[in-house]
């Protein structure tokens, strides 16, 4: 049974008699079917009664119905509405458009439209370049999607997967100060997609990628990387790598291994895990085992798609043969990012001594962290109800807040793994220890700290 989670929060309207024990009856009844209560209101109330707002995470609408008819079964208690947070929140979106110059008067309205902005337009003719300081080109991120491959939940298409575009826009600002604004497009078409983005780019200072499938993906990244002058960054990539291994960084630290000993085993070959081996091994790892469905990819072995091409050969020189349950034994190092429930609790304990397990299907991952705990000394996961979250709004706001500081088009390996470290740094040697390895999303050293590494780096290398 799954736990109750902040994704599936409810509001409960109860009315109920006027009694000094109402409420606590109330909470208690709700409490019982295991919701996690989050607030208790007193709403509204009169000689007769009390309306209550009972607020809790739950599993999901089944849990909700259960909660529904417990309450209801107390004396002189009604439900009335029960309220989706998560829905409410979303209502009309959660972005808007806010202008940044006043228009007061005549005045102000001729500079900031016409006939005053015909200068500026001006400028910007004779030289392309002023759009970077003379609109929102220098500090606006384009989210790109089509929508097939968003969050678990596949290919859902773009008005479905706007509402996580959406977000991505909030963090952005949030945790960066970086204005970003969703772009659904209506296509699949590796080559429509390249081009609208393209066509869109004059308006933009850098494209984030989301949620496109492989190997699509990599192919879009590689040709807008090679034909645009703005920065192009694939986050279910590179957010994922770089987040994955700033807390490998801390969690070989405690557990006292070094990166180009240990034996790595990463279960999912797309987008995420190719980019997280890329990064190992840009990173100094030596010995990676690759597993897709079908078992680990052989070294030397010969494959239609170019990205398990590179991987078999730059993975696996033990040359070893077999599925992902052989390969994890004597293993210092799981990480995965492919499905739930692919690994139990033998599995881990053959893995060898002080194991690191990092297992981020989200919100199932490929074995269950209390199982993992029992046997490894170091477990992550892609959840937020357990410790070390690996979560990329730690790397994509400020990587993008440093490229756009530089005005830098280009993102090298280099800049990979100076933002992973950057993040690691974030967390001290006293504060490290085997459940704090990764800093929380709302630290807010870790924008300005990858930021200024990206920024340097940039700058560094011209």
């Amino acid at each position: 049974m799954s736990a109750p989670s902040p994704g599936y929060s409810i509001t409960v309207r109860v009315s109920t008699p006027a009694t000094f024990t109402a409420t606590s009856d109330v909470t208690n009844a709700v409490a019982s079917t295991g919701a996690q209560i989050t607030g208790v209101d007193v709403v509204g109330s009169s000689h007769s009664g009390m309306t209550v707002d009972v607020s809790c995470n739950i599993r999901d609408r089944a849990h909700g119905d259960e909660i529904r008819s417990t309450v209801d079964a107390l004396d002189g208690v009604e439900v009335g509405n029960i309220s989706d947070r998560t829905f409410l929140m979303h209502l009309g979106g959660k972005i808007e458009t806010t202008p940044k110059v006043p228009l007061r008067n005549r005045d102000d309205l001729s500079r900031a439209y016409t006939p005053g902005v015909a200068r500026v337009c001006q400028a910007i003719a004779k030289n392309k370049a002023d759009a970077r300081n003379l609109t929102i080109k220098r500090n606006t991120i384009a989210v790109v999607t089509d929508g097939s491959a968003v969050l678990g939940l596949g290919d859902i298409g773009p008005e479905a997967a706007m509402p996580v575009m959406e977000g991505k826009a909030v963090l952005f600002k949030q945790f960066a100060g970086v204005d970003a604004w969703p772009v659904a497009l209506d296509t699949n078409d590796t080559e429509e997609i390249i081009s609208i983005c393209k066509a869109l780019a004059p308006a933009y200072g850098g494209i984030n990628l989301e949620d496109i499938s492989a190997p699509r993906c990599f192919e879009i990244e590689a040709r807008l990387r090679e034909e645009l002058n703005i920065p192009v960054f694939h986050d279910d990539q590179h957010g994922t790598a770089i987040v994955t291994q700033a807390a490998l960084i801390n969690a070989l630290k405690v557990v006292g291994k070094d990166i180009g000993d240990i034996r790595i085993v990463v279960s999912g070959v797309g987008a995420a895990g190719t980019a997280i081996i890329k990064l190992l091994i840009a990173s100094g790892a030596q010995h990676i085992l690759a597993a897709g469905r079908n078992g680990v990819i052989e070294h030397g072995s010969t494959h239609e798609d170019q990205h398990r091409q590179w991987l078999a050969e730059h993975t696996n020189q033990e040359n070893f043969a077999g599925s992902l349950k052989d390969a994890v034994v004597g293993a210092d190092v799981f990480i995965g990012v492919s499905a739930p429930d692919l690994l139990d609790e033998e599995d881990i304990k053959a893995m060898n001594a002080n194991a690191i397990v990092f297992a981020m299907s989200n919100p199932d991952p490929e074995v269950h962290p209390d199982i993992a705990a029992r046997h490894a000394a170091v477990v992550a996961t892609g959840r937020s109800d357990y410790p070390n979250q690996i979560n990329n709004v730690l790397a994509f706001p400020g990587f993008f807040r440093g490229l756009l500081d530089a005005q830098s088009s280009d993102i090298t390996d280099e800049m990979l793994v100076v933002a992973a470290q950057a993040i690691a740094s974030c967390i001290s040697a006293d504060e490290l220890n085997p459940g704090y390895i990764i800093p929380s999303v709302f630290d807010p050293e870790v924008a300005t700290r990858v930021a200024e590494a990206i920024t340097e780096t940039a700058r560094q290398n011209g």
